[in-house]
């Protein structure tokens, strides 16, 4: 096989290369796939992935979100429901009709293939001139910071190169999306960390529609315009990081993204009405910009507060007015480098919470009775 070897585009060139691509809308209307099991894999969920978004499909194992993926790539074929990519439905088309880019946890590189062999190889199969396939191999490998390294090996590069060839194979060919599939599951967390910013650069200059899947919260965070949080194959909940985290609407969605103190509600009557709730015979103060949507009046729900919005105070006198407060115990205290974690006794149940100090906030003892407290537009009232 003859070897095909890169060029160096001036920055010019690679902007003007990147600057002529645009994303491609993806749009989920419901979607199910059925397996025979006792509950769909995917169950009736509807989605609209924007041009040029950066959207994850985030969840725990066996919630429904590679399999929403394999659907989009057209792996796998739909139970019921269609898709659509700019208006057009391709719910029948088969994948390599779709011109997506598929990057997977394994790099699935051609040991036997240099670099810019392995990236030019979805331009030869679509028969493209050599003199274009040069052109665009260099301008790609510019763009994923390997120039240079064309004439390597796989087996010479380290698993980070080798992503960024896969990487970059995936989008040589300009396709309608970027599918990754825990593209960075296999790597250790410093190179993970150095490779999603290598990925969200790539995103923002190619301007092309990426969707994205991983079970890592953090790394969803860090990546994303948006989350698509699936939970037993449905869709839980959809939107920004900050709003996934700072406004959640279930308990599975508080969670799921970030540590919380959880105070169960028997009866969200109170909640609904925009006054108070009872915990463990106590009033807490209800705000109704902090209640969840889904919160039904007369069901079950949770008053949540994120450990960094719980207070302590060692006296009842230190509690400002207004707060809500419970009774807690220091249960624990645990050193976390830029910040320390008290493990608390909340109430007289033992209810488990948690409170973020400053590193150099002390004072505080295992066993201590204190006061837990926060203020009431820094909680949040979720559904069951």
């Amino acid at each position: 096989m003859p070897t095909t070897h890169a060029t160096t585009p001036t920055p010019e060139a690679a902007a003007e290369a990147v600057n002529n691509r645009s994303g491609t809308r993806i749009r989920l209307t419901d979607v199910s796939k059925d397996f025979g099991l006792p509950e769909p894999a995917v169950d009736t969920i509807s989605l609209t992935i924007e041009p040029g978004e950066f959207m994850t499909l985030l969840g725990p194992s066996g919630s429904g979100k590679t399999t929403t993926l394999n659907l989009i790539a057209g792996f796998e074929t739909l139970t019921t429901g269609s898709i659509m990519f700019d208006g057009g439905d391709v719910s029948a088309l088969p994948p390599h009709k779709r011109n997506l880019g598929m990057l997977f946890q394994n790099y699935a590189l051609f040991p036997h293939l240099t670099v810019a062999q392995n990236v030019a190889y979805p331009l030869r199969e679509r028969r493209l001139p050599k003199a274009r396939i040069t052109e665009k191999v260099g301008q790609v490998l510019e763009l994923v910071q390997l120039t240079g390294r064309d004439k390597h090996y796989p087996s010479q590069l380290s698993g980070g190169q080798q992503q960024r060839v896969a990487l970059a194979r995936a989008i040589v060919f300009d396709p309608n999306a970027l599918l990754l599939d825990e593209p960075l599951g296999a790597l250790d967390r410093n190179l993970r960390g150095t490779l999603q910013q290598e990925i969200q650069r790539i995103h923002r200059e190619l301007g092309s529609t990426f969707v994205f899947v991983t079970h890592d919260q953090e790394e969803a965070m860090n990546l994303s315009d948006r989350i698509a949080l699936f939970n037993k194959g449905r869709l839980e909940q959809v939107g920004t990081p900050e709003a996934l985290y700072a406004t959640p609407e279930t308990l599975f969605t508080a969670r799921f993204l970030g540590d919380s103190n959880v105070f169960d509600i028997a009866d969200a009557k109170g909640v609904t009405s925009g006054s108070a709730v009872a915990w463990e015979g106590r009033t807490l103060a209800v705000e109704a910009g902090t209640v969840s949507p889904r919160v039904t009046a007369g069901e079950p729900a949770a008053l949540v507060v994120r450990p960094e919005d719980m207070r302590i105070a060692t006296t009842p006198d230190e509690v400002p007015s207004g707060a809500n407060h419970v009774s807690a115990t220091v249960r624990q205290l645990d050193y976390l480098g830029s910040y320390r974690t008290a493990v608390l006794s909340l109430g007289g149940g033992g209810t488990v919470g948690r409170a973020r100090l400053a590193p150099q906030e002390g004072g505080l003892r295992v066993g201590q009775a204190v006061t837990a407290w926060w203020h009431v537009d820094r909680q949040r009232v979720v559904a069951l």
